[in-house]
């Protein structure tokens, strides 16, 4: 099924969970499919803005920090998962603008 719609997520598996799982009594033969591609583009996105990440902290190796550096980064995946917690993701580094300090233009006479 996942090969007819051009899909690597598993259709048949996702349809089978949202069988079992009651969300609906009666589950729709595209609904597994369209879940699918779903989870799919956004496995694709986390992915590809890690590995950004990866790349950008000249790094070989993902890890959960990448996936947080990835996610809060981004405004539409922050909004997304703006309340969900990643383990081992650690904290954005941030500065607040009023601790930094200030240049002073000193005029020579």
């Amino acid at each position: 099924m996942s090969t007819r719609a051009g899909l690597q997520f598993p259709v048949g598996r996702v349809h089978r969970l949202l069988r079992k799982s009651n969300y609906a009594e009666h589950v729709g033969a595209g609904a597994p499919v369209h879940l699918a591609a779903v989870l799919e583009y956004l496995a694709a996105e986390f992915l590809e803005l890690a590995g950004n990440a990866v790349r950008n902290n000249k790094k070989t190796r993902m890890i959960p920090r990448h996936l947080q550096l990835a996610i809060r980064n981004d405004q539409e995946l922050n909004k997304l998962l703006g309340g969900v917690t990643i383990a081992q993701g650690g904290v954005l580094p941030n500065i607040q603008a009023v601790i930094l300090l200030k240049k002073t233009d000193k005029v020579k006479a």
